[in-house]
C-alpha cells in the first residue's frame, strides 16, 4: 500500500497552492529521504509560483528550498549518513560535477544544475528526496526552525558578501532589509565589516540597527545615494537583496572608487533591467558581480556561523495550510524577517 504525505502543490502558474495528499517519494541511488521538520518561505518561491523566470518551474511543483529535517530512509549507494541525522537542503539540488564551472568551484552556475522546489520537488511537504552528496549536515541539537532560512538566505548573502572582496573594517551597504537583508547585516558584522543599511521601511531599518548596522538610510525620505556618500564617503562594497530595479541602480552610485556591488535580489518580469552610467563604472573602476546562492563549501561555512550563534534569522512559524496567505503578505511587503513552515 502506497504511503501518503501532506504537501502544498502548484498545478498552474499564478494560482494558489493546493494542500493535498500525495505519495511519499522513494529515494533512488545516491538519494536520501528526509522527514521535513521546517521549511522557510523565500521570495524565490513566490517568483516560481508567479512564473516570473525563464525557464518556468516544472509543473506540478512542490515548492520550498530552505529545508531542515532528519534522514528517514537511505537509498542505495549512500554512505556517511544514518537514520535520524539532522540535515538541510538548499536551493542547489545538484550539479553535474564534471563541467568547467563545477571543476572550478563554481557549481552554482552549472548548466546542468537542478534547483530544489523549482525543477525538483521541494520542502513544502512532510517528506522529500534529495541527493546525499548535496545535502548539508546540521549540528545535532540545532534549532531547525532558526536554521531553515540559513540554507538559502544565509548561504546566499554570505556568498554575496564574499564575492564583493570587502575586508574587515571596510564599509558595506546592504540594500533591502527583508528576509535576506536582515541576515546579510549579521554575516557582514560577523565578518568584521562595517554596515550601512538602506530600506524604505522604518521598522526594517530599526531591525537592521538592532542587528549592528551603524548607519541607516530611509530611501523613501530623500536621496539615499547622497546620504550614503555623505555619511560614510561611499561604500567599499554593496549587496543588493531588494527586488526593485532602482535599488540595483542606486547601489552602483553608493560605491566609492574601486568598489564592488554584488547583486543577489531577483526582480521579476519587466523590472529585470537597469540603467547605469558606463563612464562612472569605467572611470572609477567599479565592479558589478552577480551572486547565485552558494556552493556546498559556502553552505558549510554559513551553517557554522549560525551554529556558533553569531547569525540568527528573525522568524515566525506557520502551518503549511497558511502558505497562500503568507504569499499574499509577501506580495504586499508585510513580512519582517522570515516565515518558516512548521511540520509536526
Amino acid at each position: 500500500m502506497t504511503q501518503m504525505m501532506k504537501a502544498a502543490v502548484l498545478h498552474a502558474l499564478k494560482t494558489p497552492l493546493s494542500i493535498e495528499q500525495v505519495p511519499i517519494p522513494e529515494p533512488g541511488h545516491g538519494d536520501i529521504l528526509i522527514k521535513v521538520t521546517a521549511c522557510g518561505v523565500c521570495h524565490s518561491d513566490l517568483h516560481a509560483v508567479e512564473g516570473d523566470w525563464t525557464p518556468p518551474p516544472v509543473i506540478p511543483l512542490i515548492p520550498g528550498h530552505e529545508v531542515a529535517g532528519k534522514v528517514a530512509k537511505i537509498g542505495p549507494g549512500v554512505t556517511g549518513f544514518k537514520l535520524g541525522d539532522e540535515v538541510g537542503v538548499p536551493w542547489m539540488y545538484s550539479s553535474c560535477g564534471q563541467c568547467e564551472f563545477c571543476l572550478a568551484g563554481m557549481e552554482t552556475i552549472c548548466k546542468q544544475g537542478e534547483a530544489t522546489g523549482y525543477t525538483k520537488p521541494g520542502g513544502y511537504a512532510e517528506y522529500m528526496v534529495a541527493p546525499a552528496a548535496f545535502v548539508g549536515r546540521l549540528p545535532a541539537g540545532t534549532d531547525p526552525y532558526a536554521m531553515a532560512p540559513i540554507l538559502c538566505a544565509g548561504v546566499t548573502t554570505y556568498r554575496g558578501l564574499k564575492r564583493t572582496g570587502a575586508r574587515p573594517g571596510q564599509w558595506v551597504v546592504i540594500l533591502g532589509i527583508g528576509g535576506l537583508g536582515h541576515i546579510a547585516v549579521q554575516y557582514a558584522k560577523a565578518m568584521g565589516l562595517r554596515v550601512a543599511a538602506v530600506d524604505v521601511s522604518p521598522e526594517k531599518l530599526e531591525l537592521a540597527k538592532s542587528l549592528g548596522a551603524e548607519v541607516t538610510v530611509n530611501g523613501a525620505e530623500g536621496d539615499a545615494v547622497a546620504a550614503i556618500q555623505e555619511k560614510i564617503g561611499g561604500a567599499h562594497a554593496a549587496v543588493v537583496t531588494a527586488v526593485a530595479s532602482k535599488a540595483f541602480e542606486q547601489a552602483i552610485l553608493m560605491l566609492r572608487p574601486a568598489g564592488t556591488v554584488a547583486y543577489i535580489g531577483l526582480p521579476g518580469g519587466k523590472s529585470d533591467e537597469i540603467r547605469t552610467s558606463i563612464s562612472a563604472i569605467t572611470n572609477w573602476e567599479l565592479t558589478i558581480r552577480g551572486s547565485n546562492v552558494g556552493t556546498r563549501l559556502d553552505l558549510n561555512e554559513a551553517v557554522a556561523f549560525a551554529a556558533n550563534g553569531v547569525v540568527k534569522a528573525k522568524i515566525r512559524t506557520a502551518a503549511l495550510e497558511d502558505i497562500n496567505g503568507i504569499f499574499d503578505d509577501m506580495r504586499k511587503g508585510k513580512i519582517v524577517g522570515r516565515v518558516v513552515l512548521k511540520f509536526s
